[in-house]
Order: C-alpha cells, then structure tokens, then sequence
C-alpha cells in the first residue's frame, strides 16, 4: 500500500539516522516483529528488554513508512471521548480505558531516558477546543467524567481561552500531559537501544508467507531466506487491514511544517491543539521554533485522491492556522499527505487473532497511535512471558461483540 506522498519534515530534518541490511541467511529467534515503523520498534524495545530474543523486518528502510508522515503527538486522549466510549463500551471498560492510555502517555518521560537520543520529546499541555456553542455541554460533561477518574485537566471558559490565545472558542478542555515528539528519530532511538541488547533487524525484507509448526513458525522472506520463531508479531499498521478481516475504515489525512517562525504570539505556552469539529484542525510546535499542523482528512484512502489534493489541503491548512494567528505568519515549508485507520470505538486492537495462529497484533490505530503502540508493546510482552497483565483484554478483537 502506498502509505504516504509529499514532502515530510522528519528526514529533512534529522538526515539517514541509521541503515539496516535485508535478510541474507537463515535465522531463529524467540519472536520476529514485522514492521519497522514506531510499532515495531516499541515492541522491539520492550521485547530486548526482557532478555526475549527479537527480530524486526520490515519490506522498506526502517522507520520510513507512516512513521514519518506522523506528526508526533503524544497524548492520551482518545479520539472517542470518555463519555461516547462509556455508551459503546460501558463505564468500567472505557474508564480503563482511558487510563491505561494516561499512564502510557507518562511512560514516555522515563523511556525516553534509556535511549541514546531523546528524539525531541517535550512536555506539552493539550487544549481541546469546542468548535461550536453547541459543543460545550458535551465538554462539560467529558470534564466532569475525566476528573472523576483523577485525570488532571482544567474547563476554559470562552474569556479564559480569550485571555491567553490570539482566536476566541466557546470553550475548552485544558489538559496537563501530553507529549511533542520527532517521530523518525524515537523509532531509530529505540531501535539502536534494541540492537545494544539483541535486536537484529533487517531491511527491504518482506515476509511472504508464515506457517504455524508445532509450537512454532516459519517465516518465508522475499529474500529467500526464512526465520524460524516461537511467535510472530504483526506490527503492519495501516497496510494490516489488507490481509487481516478487521472493522476498520482507511481515509487520509493531511499535514503541513512552517520555516522556522520568529514567535508564537497568541499561542499560550506553544501547547498542542486540537477541536471537537469531526474531521479535526490540529496544531503542535517543534524544538527548532516550527509549526506543523495538520488535519482535513478525507473519506477515501486512494492514494490518486489523496494525494492530488496535497496543495489545496496546504493551503486550506496555513488559511486556517492563520485565523487562530494573526501574529504568527505560517507559511508552509513542506506538506505531505498519508493514509491511516479508524475504528468503530477509537481503541486500537492488541492482541491475539483467531485467524492467525501463533501470531499477536500490535495495530494502534486512532489519533494517539504512539500512545497505542507502547500499550502494545508493554501487553504483547506479557503474553509472551505468559504474564497476566490486565489492560489485554480492554483492547482485543471480539471487545465489541454482543
């Protein structure tokens, strides 16, 4: 599948960070990871860490699928408010929920101390905007909700967002923790931290076909070299739903980075930004004094639509951020465009698939994919280890079946 097109910041930015050789003979190991994107690379961090024996292949370079048209936010809001998941899932579903995705976010802070790179992580606030007057009920009520379960977060009334941002909105929802981070360099970072206690990882290596064999696999490559592993670990992403019969829906998104701006007048403490509007406006900052945003998206996941629509949506982008900013003049530098997934309750899928014998899923699909994958990661290692862990079955397959 063709994941993404146009000019992404990351690799502009940061230059080839690291290079993987394909496949080149015959190899066993405990667990092999497909997919070498920020999935792979967290589970493969999780993984080595726990003295598993772990291989990663991915059918392109390392990190350069929809890895790198990710914009890098961290947060744990989902993109299905706690109320909404509470009708579809139940209050004590949801709520663990959202709090396995909180306490996600906050592991980010110690992990990324472990690795050689901090892969630009800083400490963000969130504000969610209420996009309409008709809005603001609902925002209350998710306010009410989230503190309930301890979650830290402020209600900005229409003059408390006037008083600290240049645009005015009806009202808003504060949060304390969220994360900026540069994509590209977290997957390379835990990857080279991965290679220092085992990993072997491989690129432009593409899995063919795997068989189930007794209490093991074994993987065909397309570069005729095969792996033999006790477990195999599908960390595709958005190119999952090709071969795997899972609710989702594909659609495109789209995303644009300033040159570096002279200030943020306007933009209290360069916080991340996102609203209730569906499809939603987004904004974040970058170390190096830049905005990116993104948004827009679109129904379809053709790459001939999406991908025709880059200049306009850019456009569409800068027009809107600078309403919010008068005193900011954004100009895109880069825009891109990519495909991602949504499904029907905004929680990833982690887990076991009866489908796939001997095989777990690492696919965190939504908003907070990053925060998704390190749930993964920490979930798919206890099932490894056979160790209960309580947060598996919040995110399985069949949670929606009645």
């Amino acid at each position: 599948m063709d994941l993404r097109t146009g000019c992404s910041l990351w690799p502009q930015l940061d230059g080839p960070l690291a290079v993987y050789a394909p496949l080149c003979h015959d190899l066993t190991c405990d667990i092999a990871i497909i997919g070498g994107g920020i999935s792979g690379a967290l589970a493969a961090y999780y993984f080595t860490e726990a003295g598993i024996d772990t291989i990663v292949i991915d059918r392109r370079e390392l990190a350069m699928g929809s890895t790198v048209a990710c914009t890098g936010l961290i947060q744990y809001e989902i993109d299905t408010s706690l109320c909404e998941l509470i009708e579809l899932l139940g209050r004590d579903h949801a709520t663990r929920a959202y709090l396995a995705s909180y306490r996600a976010t906050l592991a980010f802070a110690e992990l990324v101390k472990d690795l050689p790179d901090d892969a630009a992580l800083v400490k963000k606030r969130s504000l969610y905007l209420a996009t309409e007057p008709q809005d603001v009920p609902k925002l209350k009520q998710e306010f009410e909700a989230r503190r309930e379960i301890e979650i830290p977060l402020e209600f900005f009334a229409q003059s408390d967002i006037e008083a600290r941002f240049s645009f005015s909105r009806p009202a808003a929802l504060y949060s304390s923790v969220a994360f900026e981070v540069d994509p590209y360099r977290l997957t390379h970072s835990l990857l080279a931290r991965s290679v220092s206690r085992g990993l072997r990882a491989f690129s432009k290596t593409e899995l063919l076909r795997y068989t189930a064999e007794g209490n093991g696999i074994l993987l065909e490559t397309d570069t005729r070299h095969t792996i033999r592993a006790k477990k195999i670990l599908f960390a595709t992403g958005y190119e999952t739903p090709s071969f795997l019969n899972v609710d989702t829906k594909l659609l495109s998104t789209y995303a644009a980075a300033s040159q570096p701006l002279g200030s943020f007048e306007g933009w209290h403490d360069r916080c991340l930004i996102w609203e209730t509007a569906r499809p939603y406006f987004y904004a974040r900052t970058s170390p190096d004094g830049r905005a990116l945003v993104g948004g827009l998206d679109i129904d379809s996941a053709d790459p001939k639509v999406r991908d025709a629509l880059i200049p306009e949506k850019s456009r569409a982008l800068a027009k809107r951020f600078n309403e919010m900013f008068p005193k900011i003049e954004m100009a895109p530098l880069c825009s891109w465009a990519g495909t991602f997934a949504q499904t029907p309750d905004g929680l990833p899928y982690i887990g076991p698939h009866p489908d796939f014998p001997q095989a777990y899923f690492a696919l965190g699909y939504g908003g907070n994919g990053i925060t998704f994958s390190l749930l993964a990661a920490q979930i798919l290692r206890d099932a490894f280890l056979q160790k209960p862990n309580e947060e598996a079955a919040l995110f399985r397959f069949d949670r929606l079946e009645k």
